[in-house]
């Protein structure tokens, strides 16, 4: 009698980013040295620093540092985004933030899917980045019209691959026997295809107006551009990447290296060049879009905090932009550690500041009250930063153009459109700031009940 046990969302989620990481190593060798460097970094620090690596453990998080990786994607119509979302779905990853690119010179907005709740992040925390190209924002009306003619023909998803996701909907989940299916299939719609949509010509011109609006619409599919390892020292990574024959992009994204680490910060290393065989043509062309990529997670900052991490990069990208060549590298490294010494750095003034999010926990100790502050300072609490799940827009816009060429900033009119792209996806993103403060205020409540319980 077969059985009709449901795989868990969870399980379905750790095969895919498995294959996918698989995957990626076959296609992209340099990823896989990549994430040999990463392993040996973390495993430095961690023997290194037995606080650290105590912290993790007490705080669960010490087994996803080596499962920690995203990937990301570009989309390029409603239809293949309002999908995604439901492939997603069957492994419990939910559309969280909206981030508008084009306010950096990139014409696209996204949403980030992943697994929400602390129980699914700690058994996989793999997340794809997913970006829906903006069309609206090409002036050229003659290529806008080709593109989306072009986009509306594609399919970039099996029949089996909807057809699974139809049962696991209708049916709450899918089998182990399509499961396995489900995780082969859906990885087609990732994989690489070097034979080109577009002829040379049309290519070209779609480059010109952007290079990214090139590698959406001229490919069958939305192959993965990168992966992700989480590390615990980007810097290092950063600095070792070369020895190891591999370039990286001139400087890291996101916020100074810092005692107390908040955000994300985010390095890769320059994409290759692939060839491409374009439509009608006998000679073989090339294109530039896929690289790897390496992460460091810190503390998810409340809107206060996020306001101030704001202004502060506003003040450095005001009097220093990173050139693409590195050349003044050194200078904007300088630039960002001066301005950023006005937000405190540490876990003290980040939570009496109300800057950061943090998860408490009762530590055994017996005590009785409602103050969490005095609890704390009695041994009684205890509270752990909430890690960082999520993106940061202008980080994410400058891996994109270090990784698409030095003209691929542009003048685009920063143009949000939160309620267009959630038309488009069939569903509202989940606000990530509401979605922190639930879980700091929950784990709160939780811990003062253990606390007094019996009193």
């Amino acid at each position: 009698m077969t059985s009709t046990a449901k795989v868990s969302p969870d399980e379905i989620r750790t095969r895919f980013s498995s294959a996918m990481s698989a995957m990626y190593r076959d296609e992209v060798p340099a990823y896989g040295t990549l994430m040999d460097l990463v392993g040996q970094v973390n495993a430095a620090v961690l023997a290194g620093d037995a606080a650290l690596s105590r912290d993790l453990a007490a705080a669960g998080q010490l087994e996803r540092i080596s499962q920690e990786r995203h990937g990301a994607i570009r989309l390029g119509t409603a239809a293949e985004l309002a999908t995604m979302r439901r492939l997603f779905a069957v492994m419990g990853m939910f559309p969280v933030g909206y981030y508008d690119l084009s306010e950096a010179g990139v014409p696209v907005h996204s949403t980030a899917f992943r697994p929400v709740d602390e129980a699914a992040l700690r058994r996989n925390p793999f997340r794809v980045f997913t970006s829906l190209l903006r069309l609206d924002l090409i002036d050229d009306a003659a290529l806008r019209g080709q593109a989306a003619e072009i986009l509306a023909k594609r399919r970039i998803f099996t029949d089996t691959c909807l057809a699974l996701i139809d049962r696991a909907e209708a049916e709450s989940g899918l089998s182990e026997d399509e499961a396995d299916r489900f995780v082969t299939e859906a990885l087609e719609t990732f994989r690489w295809h070097s034979d080109a949509l577009v002829s040379a010509d049309l290519y070209h011109r779609l480059h010109e107006a952007h290079r990214l609006i090139a590698d959406v619409v001229s490919f069958r599919g939305p192959h993965i551009n990168h992966l992700t390892p989480r590390t615990l020292d980007i810097d290092r990574v950063q600095a070792d990447m070369p020895a190891h024959g591999i370039a990286p992009k001139a400087v890291i994204e996101g916020p100074p290296r810092r005692a107390c680490p908040i955000l994300l910060r985010q390095t890769s290393f320059k994409a290759l060049e692939e060839t491409v065989r374009f439509a009608g043509d006998a000679a073989e062309g090339s294109h530039t879009a896929r690289f790897g990529e390496i992460e460091a997670r810190g503390i998810a900052l409340t809107p206060k905090g996020r306001a101030l991490y704001d202004d502060l990069l506003d003040q450095v990208r005001a009097r220093i932009t990173p050139a693409a060549n590195g050349s003044n590298a050194a200078e904007y490294v300088r630039i960002l550690n001066e301005v950023f010494a006005a937000f405190p750095d540490d876990w003290d003034s980040l939570r009496r500041q109300g800057l950061g999010y943090f998860e408490w926990s009762a530590t055994g100790t017996p005590a009785t009250g409602t103050d969490p502050e005095a609890l704390l300072a009695a041994g009684a609490l205890r509270c752990d930063p909430i890690i960082y799940e999520d993106f940061l827009p202008v980080s994410a816009a400058g891996i994109f153009q270090s990784n698409l060429g030095d003209g691929a900033v542009q003048d685009f009119s920063a143009s949000p459109n939160q309620r267009m792209f959630e038309a488009d996806l069939g569903a509202d993103v989940l606000d990530e700031f509401a979605h922190y403060a639930g879980i700091e205020h929950a784990s709160l409540s939780a811990s003062l009940k253990t606390l007094n319980e019996g009193h």
